[in-house]
Parts: C-alpha cells; sequence; structure tokens
C-alpha cells in the first residue's frame, strides 16, 4: 500500500523513502504528502552533492538550469528524485501535459537562453525576472484552477506558443480562444465554434513585451502585456452562460477595462459543470486507473467538490485520494508509466550512487518523452499510446545502463540474501515492486540465477543480481504505475 501511495502521488520510493515513511499510518502518508507546503524546497542546493543523483553539464560551462533547456531537464528530473515535495512535481508534470507548450517553437523567436527562461525559470535562483511556465504550474499547481488558466492567458510561453500576439480586434487569433475551451476547461462538445471566434475577442490585446535592456539576456526577460487599443470592446454573446444569472452576453466595456472580459469568461469556463466533469475525469486517469472506465460515483463526487470548493484542486485531489478507489488494490498497476515517470521510479528503486540524470536524456526522447518539448498542443498520447516496440526497446536499454552502473551497489544490497537463489529472487521482486509475473517468468528468473551453480559469492551477485535488476525493471510487468 505504502509503495502504492508513493508511485502515485510521487515517483516511486528508494529505500530511504520507505524507511522514512515506515509506520506511518496510510492517512498520514496522504496528508503529508498532499499538504506539502510545510517542506522544504531546498532540492535545488543539494544538486552537485555526493549523496544526490548527478548531473553533467557542457564542457567549461557552469551549471545553468534557467538559462540552458538540458540544465533545465536535468533540474527536474534532479527534483523528481529528491523532492520532499514529490505531489508538487507530479501535479507539475499533469500540468505540463494538460497546458501542452514547447520549448522549440519559443527558442525560433527569441532565442535558446530567453526560451529556457520562459519554460521553467526559477526567480529564486535567478533574481529579477518571473517565473517560467513550469513554475507557475507549480505555484497553481494543487491550487485554484480558474487563477491557472488566468496565469496561462497572460504566460508568455503560452501567448507565443499559441499566438497570442497576433490577436487583435481587426484581426482576431482563434489558437488560445479554441484550446481554452477544448483542451483547457470544457472539452469538445460543450462550445461551439461561434464561441471559438467570441473568444478570441474576448483575448484581443494580450500580448507579451521585453523588460529590460534588450541586448542582454540576463538583463531581459519577457512578461505579459495588455494593449488596450487591440481589444474588441463590443459585447461577446455566449452560447453557455457567462454569469451566475444564466447571462451568456459579456457586455461592451472600455478598452481600458477590456482585461475584465478575460476574468468573466475564464471564471466561466472554470465553473461550468462539464470542466469540473473533466478535470475530475483526468485526474481519476492519471492517479487511479486508466485501462477501465472511470468509477462514475467518483467522478461526480469530484466534480462537485472541485465547483463547491471554488475550483480548488487539492480539495479535488483530497477527495480522491482519501477514496476506497484510490486504495483498492484492484487498481494497482493500472496506469501506464510515463517515460519520465518509468526513468525516475526506476532511478530512485534501483540507486543513483555516481549516475548522472543526464544518462536518461537521450533515453527519454527515445521512449517518447522529452521534457519542455510535447509534440504539440494536445499533448503526450498517454496509456497504451506511450508503449511500442522502439519505446520499449528504449525502456529496457535504459534499465540495462542503469543495473550495469548500479551494479556493485545492487550485489551489496542483496547480500543478506546470498544463502540461495531463490532469497535473492524474492528480495528483488519485493524491492521492484510490479503489476506481477506469471509463474513461467518467475521460473525462467529463478534459472537465470542458476544458470552456473550456486555458491553467492561477491563475484557472483555482482553479475546475477544487475542482471535480474535489468530484467524485472526492463519488463512488460514493471511498466505500470
Amino acid at each position: 500500500m505504502l509503495e502504492h501511495i508513493l508511485r502515485r502521488m510521487g515517483f516511486g520510493a528508494s529505500p530511504a523513502d520507505l524507511s522514512f515513511w515506515a509506520g506511518v499510518p496510510i492517512d498520514t502518508v496522504i496528508d503529508r504528502l498532499l499538504n506539502y507546503e510545510n517542506f522544504s524546497t531546498d532540492h535545488d542546493v543539494k544538486i552537485g552533492q555526493a549523496a544526490y543523483v548527478g548531473i553533467t553539464t557542457a564542457a567549461g560551462q557552469p551549471f545553468s538550469a534557467n538559462t540552458l533547456i538540458n540544465d533545465a531537464r536535468q533540474r527536474w528530473l534532479f527534483r523528481m528524485i529528491h523532492s520532499q515535495r514529490p505531489l508538487e512535481e507530479k501535479m507539475a508534470l499533469f500540468w505540463h501535459n494538460h497546458f501542452a507548450t514547447a520549448y522549440s517553437k519559443i527558442a525560433g523567436a527569441v532565442g535558446q537562453e530567453r526560451a529556457t527562461r520562459m519554460m521553467d525559470n526559477d526567480p529564486q535562483s535567478l533574481p529579477g525576472s518571473q517565473p517560467g511556465q513550469i513554475q507557475t504550474l507549480r505555484h497553481y499547481a494543487t491550487g485554484n484552477f480558474r487563477d491557472m488558466l488566468m496565469a496561462m492567458a497572460k504566460d508568455p510561453a503560452m501567448i507565443y506558443w499559441l499566438d497570442s500576439q497576433l490577436n487583435t480586434r481587426t484581426r482576431p487569433q482563434e489558437n488560445f480562444g479554441r484550446e481554452i475551451m477544448e483542451l483547457f476547461s470544457l472539452g469538445i462538445g460543450n462550445y461551439t465554434e461561434q464561441d471559438v471566434y467570441t473568444a478570441a475577442r474576448v483575448f484581443t490585446g494580450f500580448n507579451w513585451q521585453i523588460v529590460g535592456d534588450r541586448a542582454n539576456t540576463q538583463a531581459s526577460y519577457y512578461t505579459f502585456l495588455y494593449r488596450p487599443n487591440d481589444h474588441d470592446t463590443n459585447a461577446k454573446e455566449f452560447s453557455f452562460p457567462i454569469y451566475t444569472d444564466g447571462t451568456r452576453t459579456i457586455p461592451a466595456r472600455a478598452a481600458a477595462a477590456g482585461e475584465q472580459d478575460a476574468a468573466d469568461f475564464i471564471t466561466a469556463v472554470a465553473r461550468h459543470p462539464a470542466t469540473a466533469r473533466r478535470l475530475a475525469t483526468r485526474l481519476y486517469q492519471f492517479f487511479v486507473n486508466e485501462t477501465s472506465t472511470p468509477d462514475a460515483a467518483l467522478v461526480e463526487a469530484m466534480a462537485q467538490t472541485y465547483l463547491s470548493s471554488n475550483y480548488n484542486i487539492k480539495a479535488t485531489l483530497q477527495t480522491l485520494f482519501r477514496s476506497s478507489q484510490f486504495l483498492n488494490p484492484a487498481n494497482f498497476f493500472q496506469r501506464y508509466s510515463w517515460p519520465i515517470e518509468y526513468a525516475v521510479r526506476a532511478i530512485k528503486e534501483v540507486g543513483w550512487n555516481g549516475f548522472s540524470v543526464a544518462t536518461a536524456m537521450t533515453p527519454l526522447t527515445n521512449m517518447g518523452q522529452q521534457l519542455y518539448e510535447p509534440p504539440d498542443v494536445n499533448g503526450w498520447a498517454t496509456g497504451p499510446d506511450w508503449i511500442s516496440t522502439s519505446s520499449m526497446l528504449a525502456r529496457m536499454n535504459f534499465s540495462s545502463t542503469l543495473a550495469a552502473n548500479q551494479r556493485f551497489n545492487l550485489a551489496r544490497d542483496a547480500q543478506p540474501y546470498r544463502q540461495s537463489p531463490d532469497r535473492v529472487l524474492q528480495y528483488m521482486l519485493a524491492r521492484f515492486p510490479n503489476m506481477g509475473f506469471s509463474s513461467t517468468a518467475t521460473v525462467a528468473m529463478s534459472e537465470y540465477l542458476r544458470s552456473t551453480a550456486w555458491t553467492g559469492t561477491d563475484a557472483q551477485l555482482q553479475q546475477r543480481v544487475p542482471g535480474l535488476t535489468r530484467l524485472i525493471v526492463g519488463s512488460g510487468e514493471y511498466q505500470f504505475n
């Protein structure tokens, strides 16, 4: 049960994590993971310390996660492995897919350094600029969804990603107006094509600007800018209610007050029952089960919590995490692990001494997921779409690389069980939780350990235990969360 909770509300558990939580009541574990705000955010100061997973910088360059995208990717993986607030990182990943924005398009417009800062700048470590998009998603990770929608409407990376800087009263640009309804809130079938055009008019004038010395990338950055002269001041009628009295029309306003159009519209879509059900369903599939039809009663309970709590994500998650469905063993291992989840969990469970997260960069791309680079506005195709011949090969190869890197530590940890291959096998299957192997598979693993006469020597453990790790962590049974 504990391992299930740590997989779902985080990225799995190292032996030290299991020791830390051992004996803590399950309800308390859930409560502490959900209410993480009082836990430390000192994870970044640990980067480069010997006790933690390593990072690799370009030759002659210092580590610069706010300005170099590959360093930013390493920092995020480091946080996923070591953060004391794992749900914060898990939710940031969830929202990254929900508000899918790709670094590459932005870098083509503003350059690599500024694009990296727009994606995940952390003002705590690079003062004088605003948070990057992922940092904003961390801030709102379990907060108010309406406020998150507004923050994304004004996020410089999102503005350029969905061409909002081109959206003017004389030529409305529909990308953001469409996606805020189709992907971010209501979902297909709950709005009309006319609503898309009208929503575009709501956000006319939403633009970006560069602040500071444009010639100095360290001293300048992009922020939101509202341009009143570009805003459509006319009334805007929708097919669904905008106000609680049922009124469907945003009234005409002076251009100077045009941002209120967006506030009214975003509040309307945030409180729409279709948004509540859609978010509840997506959270259910992400945290409970995506291999069968969502439990209608739990989805409805989550949707009602969302609406009655003023669109609060934490309250919605609390309904989910306190449910019998979340803790039901029938729902264990009923999610396909995203490549990021798979790699981080494997590192936590196998070990990281002497291992660099940079080693995971290319394998993750081959598995089908590169941080800050979703394929399009729809995000990554999840569920069984994660698994293909090529992506499984990449996962298997990564398990082999990781196990070989950790071979001495793995062999050391198995020493208390060296009396027999059966005891080693039992220990290894418990160390790397999975959806369960067939008897044929476990017999084959046992035969692998017995392929030479069993002596249990250090040399034999250093050969067989990493090999068995590779077989388990690279197996199909381990690919479920």
